[in-house]
């Protein structure tokens, strides 16, 4: 019989939450940092109710966390107090685009404080005639997915979370590799179907399908050989491309983000070309990276950077849950091809190679595994992925709608997710509102002028769509 877990009072954090409450590092802390442009302005007060009635409804964002031997708790803050979560202050005048920017980069290094809940909004009054809001959440609280279902909450007509019954925390191991890893991974492998295609998904199916059994041993030992396969490469890689982008993170950041480019005008290109819109985008970043490079005087023939790609791994309709339910899978973006249509071309063949695979639900096993290590075992399992990544990128769709915000139009928004150890790139494309936006943070060591990169992301669709035009179509 498993010898039970002593722990702190209050519930349990899951072992890949704890992976993700330990990975913080003084170049690049755990946090999920975002902004929204407002106008007119909102009043402070005003948003702090707005906070109380929806924000608090998840009890995540009333807890603090308490660490011990075998992980950490999550513990209600006894003196929460919500004007230390919602702050207000301005910023210096003039160029304020530059002076949000600038106060982004503070923030993207600036502790949460481990005392009380990991979550802090600023309001940023009197912001080009109207507020901005800056919202930093420490990972470990909920993957960008589930953030973007928070934020939903606080807009105006957004609902809070439904109720949910509270469960018992698991005791033992027993009880913990069943609800922690193996329950969450076959959740997680029957949403894979949905989205993916190859033999894989093809395998889980027929596992699954209780009318196929007959079938069952052949199909267990594809998928083994399968996930063989797709383990062996993802432990496998070689070390990413040696680029200025790639170094040991300091302790400064910048960041960046260009105006919305229209998405009716990115679909067609991406219908004309028979490629997908996240294709089309990706391609875009891969020539704005490359053309940064190549402007410094850097060689990029036949280079790529590898970026760590989250894929969501639960239901929608489960977002409110919260907690950290995404795998990661390995993409090499082309920064060395400079024809246009070519890259585009690369990009989807890339992605397709990438579609049924197992490797987000590995990555996923293997974060769990991280979170019952000690902290210098989980770091060095971890450094392992960190010497092959240069970027960690993320695309993430928002509301098709433009939102409100205690009356105000919610008129541009933008995020980032953080970069593990010296991982000094990330890269994050959001649609909102029927426009899509490319945002960069970056480590001001590696890459101080990352507005560069961003100029670089328009010309490189509007060369692709002028590309796509003059093609011979009547052939």
């Amino acid at each position: 019989m498993a010898r039970p877990i002593l722990g702190l009072a209050g519930e349990r954090m899951t072992k890949v939450d704890t992976a993700w409450l330990r990975m913080d590092s003084p170049g690049n802390l755990m946090m999920i940092l975002g902004f929204w442009t407002l106008r007119p302005g909102i009043g402070y007060e005003a948003l702090c109710e707005r906070v109380r009635e929806r924000l608090l409804k998840y009890g995540r964002f009333r807890q603090r966390v308490d660490q011990d031997l075998a992980g950490a708790s999550w513990i209600e803050d006894e003196g929460f107090d919500i004007h230390r979560h919602v702050v207000r202050e301005s910023l210096p005048r003039g160029q304020a685009r530059a002076q949000l920017q600038k106060r982004l980069g503070e923030l993207a290094l600036q502790p949460l404080d481990h005392r009380h809940p990991l979550w802090q909004i600023h309001l940023i009054e009197h912001f080009e005639g109207g507020s901005a809001l800056i919202m930093r959440i420490h990972h470990c609280i909920a993957d960008g997915v589930a953030l973007i279902a928070v934020a939903m909450s606080l807009a105006d007509g957004g609902q809070a979370p439904p109720p949910s019954a509270k469960r018992q925390a698991a005791r033992d191991v027993d009880d913990w590799f069943s609800e922690a890893l193996i329950r969450p991974l076959t959740e997680m492998a029957s949403k894979a179907l949905e989205v993916a295609h190859g033999g894989a998904a093809k395998s889980i199916s027929l596992l699954l399908d209780p009318r196929k059994r007959a079938e069952a041993p052949k199909a267990l030992a594809r998928l083994g050989m399968q996930v063989a396969s797709d383990a062996a490469s993802l432990l496998l890689m070689p070390d990413d491309s040696k680029t200025r982008l790639k170094g040991r993170a300091g302790t400064v950041k910048r960041v960046a983000w260009c105006d919305p480019l229209p998405l009716v005008e990115v679909k067609a290109v991406g219908k004309a070309l028979g490629c997908s819109i996240n294709d089309v985008l990706l391609s875009c970043v891969a020539g704005a990276i490359g053309g940064y490079l190549r402007s410094l005087g850097d060689r990029t023939e036949g280079q790529e950077i590898r970026a760590m790609i989250p894929v969501n791994l639960r239901p929608l309709e489960q977002a409110h849950k919260l907690g950290n339910r995404f795998g990661l899978v390995p993409l090499s973006l082309p920064i060395g091809i400079e024809n246009p249509i070519e890259r585009v071309y690369e990009v989807r063949r890339r992605m397709n190679a990438l579609k049924g695979s197992t490797q987000p639900l590995l990555a996923f096993a293997l974060l769990a595994s991280a979170g019952v290590l000690a902290k210098g075992g989980q770091d060095a399992l971890l450094n392992i992925f960190n010497r092959k990544t240069t970027a960690v990128m993320t695309n993430v769709p928002g509301p098709r709608e433009k939102i409100e915000l205690l009356g105000a139009g919610v008129e541009q928004c933008m995020f980032w997710v953080p970069q593990a150890g010296d991982i000094g790139l990330g890269i994050s494309v959001l649609s909102y509102g029927g426009g899509v936006q490319f945002g960069v943070i970056t480590d001001a060591s590696l890459c101080p002028e990352p507005q560069k990169i961003i100029e670089g992301f328009e010309p490189e669709f509007a060369r692709l769509s002028l590309v796509t035009l003059m093609l011979p179509w009547d052939e």
